[in-house]
This record gives structure tokens, sequence and C-alpha cells, in this order.
């Protein structure tokens, strides 16, 4: 293992992913127990409209079809996140858990009609593009799909690798629709990278839950711990649409001495689940900053609900996405499963994040900020005579801010908060392993 400010169903190209997978089973008793009032008037009204539309429909359509459409609008009438999964979906869902898929690396939920962007996936395609979270897709082909259902919609965006599918966006700001061609690939979601912002100060980005994410997060916090004295780290997941519930309980257990991550409250006897973390902070208190934005959804807004809830991390961004809902997918054969909401799920101190979100501690939103250019002005070391710096730190640090700012300001407000904590309360540098040297200053110049 992202609905709604109106609850949006989510899927990724190509892929079915964004759920909490739970294991939630429903018994032959309970099945038993409700199967013992069935709403007989209703039932003889189901018959009657299955009996008109065999009969009358323009085209003869056999009755495992008529039930299949049956059940799909069951489940769709639900709720924006249960749905009927035949073999393609079914199998494309088993795969995006793994971190590889066939699409486009778009997640996209319907809103009021509309096929919304969620968030593109990191190094896809449609990233490359420059679609956008909170754009609308027109049109795919020059074909109008207002009003095409989800399934139909990502079908038609589903294709062998290397084709083109010509791709018509709306976007807030812009006057006029355009269109975007973008070319199928498989889709490889690295879901963790590294790298160092400023000497000291780390940067973890998450792309989705996966199985294993929570194993690749502490491998890389062990490589920056190797590498040099972690002062402050910040914990990337915009745009993250959350993806495996044990993996975000993992991650967050990561940062936690101890306590609750997320419990699940359902109609089932077993939907009441409790998840804690394991014990042991393993960056041993290190500030944290924790960015999001309305792209972080699920299983993201479980890492970042329990860290805040917690006081163990400053949430910053934009108010998150609102999944709170748990799926639990219930294979009926080999090939077909039926994905059903069976629970919902609480923060530590008991907030639903259902059509909510996270709200950050600090709101930063995402712009576009420029510099005022100071180079005219003289300074010491343009006098003539003046005295070297022993080391020209101050002008790496600056370098490395300045572009940083330009590119991410959220990134670099982060980046700040957590150089004003160590500023009033200094972290000690811990001692490397023996024979490792620091990081240079040209490793703050990685590309995440």
């Amino acid at each position: 293992m992202n609905t709604t400010r109106t609850s949006l169903h989510r899927f990724f190209v190509g892929a079915a992913a964004g759920l909490l997978l739970g294991n939630i089973q429903i018994s032959a008793a309970q099945e038993n127990a409700d199967a013992t009032e069935l709403p007989l008037d209703e039932l003889r009204t189901f018959a009657d409209v299955f009996n008109q539309i065999r009969v009358g429909y323009v085209e003869e359509i056999d009755d495992s079809t008529l039930l299949e459409y049956a059940i799909k609008g069951m489940l769709s009438g639900l709720d924006p996140h249960s749905a009927y999964l035949e073999r393609d979906a079914y199998e494309e869902l088993q795969s995006s858990t793994s971190g590889e898929f066939s699409g486009l690396g778009l997640e996209v939920g319907m809103e009021n009609g509309f096929l919304k962007v969620i968030s593109p996936i990191d190094g896809s395609p449609a990233t490359d593009a420059g679609i956008q979270s909170g754009d609308v897709i027109l049109k795919l082909d020059g074909v109008a799909i207002r009003g095409v259902s989800l399934n139909e919609s990502v079908e038609k965006m589903r294709g062998p690798k290397g084709s083109e599918i010509v791709v018509t966006i709306g976007r807030r700001g812009e006057q006029e629709p355009f269109d975007v061609t973008l070319v199928r690939d498989t889709i490889r979601i690295a879901s963790v990278r590294e790298r160092w912002l400023e000497p000291g100060f780390g940067y973890l980005r998450i792309s989705q839950f996966q199985q294993k994410t929570g194993d690749d997060v502490r491998a890389s916090i062990e490589k920056l711990q190797a590498e040099q004295s972690l002062k402050g780290l910040v914990l990337d997941l915009r745009n993250n649409p959350g993806g495996v519930l044990g993996a975000s309980v993992d991650v967050a257990g990561l940062f936690m001495e101890s306590g609750d991550v997320v419990y699940t409250e359902g109609r089932l006897n077993n939907a009441a689940q409790n998840y804690g973390a394991a014990v042991g902070d393993m960056t041993d208190g290190t500030p944290l900053v924790i960015l999001i934005n309305r792209g972080s959804a699920s299983a993201s807004e479980i890492v970042a609900g329990a860290l805040q809830d917690h006081a163990r991390a400053v949430v910053m961004g934009t108010q998150s996405f609102g999944k709170g809902s748990v799926q639990t997918v219930l294979p009926i054969s080999d090939f077909r499963a039926v994905k059903l909401t069976t629970a919902r799920y609480f923060t530590p101190n008991g907030r639903s994040i259902q059509a909510e979100g996270i709200k950050p501690d600090i709101i930063v939103e995402r712009a576009k900020v420029e510099t005022f250019d100071e180079s005219g002005r003289v300074r010491e070391k343009d006098l003539v005579g003046h005295l070297d710096n022993t080391t020209d730190q101050e002008a790496i640090e600056a370098e490395a801010s300045e572009g940083l700012i330009s590119r991410d300001n959220q990134l670099y407000e982060a980046l700040i908060l957590l150089k004003g904590i160590n500023i009033i309360n200094p972290r000690p540098p811990r001692a490397l392993p023996e024979g490792q040297q620091t990081a240079s200053a040209d490793d703050t110049d990685r590309e995440s």
C-alpha cells in the first residue's frame, strides 16, 4: 500500500494500487447470519430487471457477463475503493506491490465524472512529460472520456511497451487544454532514495510503500549514518500514493522508540487491529521533518500521522489526500477477487483521516521563489589586502541553499527548520567507523 476531498477511486495506470492490504476474513458464520433476512422484494426486482435485459437489450448478452456487470455495479456503488477485480486488474494489483508494472506511471481517480491525476510516479513517462498532480485528463487519443468509468479509462491507457498515446490535459491556470504524447513503458519504482542536502542534513524520498520499503529505508539511513554524523533528516512523502500497510508501520517504527502507529476499526470481528512500532529509534532522536502534499495518501498519511501524534517529527507542506479506509482483497478464484472496504484506520491519538487528511504543523505551499541579486555589494573579501579564510565552507553551503530554494521551496524550508533546531539544540557528533571520511561538498549535488 490516496480519496477525496470528494473521495477518489484510485488506480495506477497499468496497475491498481494505493491500497491498505488487509488480512480480514469474512467467516462462513457471519455470511450465514447476514443471509437469514434477505430483501425479497428487491431480489424480485433484480430478477425482473435481469430478465428484461436478457430478452430486450439490442444485442444478446450471455448470463455470465450480465452477472459480472451486476457484481461490478454493486461494488462500485459502495465507495470509491471497493471493486471487482477481473484477471488483468487482479494480476496488476498483485504485481504493483512488488514495485514493477506496465503503464504510463500515472495514478488517477474519478472526481465528478472527470479523470483526475492524483500523482505521477517518479521516473515514469508521465513525470518526464511534466504531468502534474491535479491535472484533469479530458481525452485519450482524441476521444473524450467524460463519463467513462475509471476501469475503462485505465484500460484505454494500457498498452504494449513502446506504444504511444496522446493525452489531452486540462490544468488550472491554463486557458486552453493541451496535448501530451506519452510512450508506454515498464514502470519500475525505486521506492526509496537518499542523499545529502548539506553536510549533516540528509534527505530520504519514499515514492511508494512496497513490501520491502521498511528494509530499504533502514538501509538508506545506515548508509547516511556511515558517511557522516546526522544532524537532521527530511522524509519526503509528497505525491506518495501509499501502498502496503505493513511497510508504513515498519517505516514509522524506525523513528520511534515504541508505541502505536495505527489502529483499524470495522464491522467484522477481526477488523479491529492495532499496529505498534518495533522498539528502538534507529536515528536516536535525530530531528525529523516530514514533507506532505495533497498527493500524499494512505500509507503516507499513516506515517505522517503517527510521527505527528508522537511529537517525533514536524510535518510540513500542504494538507494530505485523506484516504483513511482499509481495503481487503478477497480472492474468489485464481483469477478474480473482490476488493472490499472493511475498516477505517485511525492515528494513535484517535484521528480519522478519511476525507480529511493530515494537516501540516507548518503550512508551506509549493511556490516559485526568486532571490535578489546582491552580487554588486562590496564585502570584506572584495577589499584589497583582505585576509583569506581558511575554509570555503560558507560559500559551499550558500551556493547549495540558493540552488535549492529555486528548485524546491518546500524542501528548502524543511532544511532551514532543521538547521534552526540544531542551532538551538546542537547534536553531538557521532563517531564514524575507523577510516571513514565525512561526505565531501560534492555529495550535496547528487540527484534525488
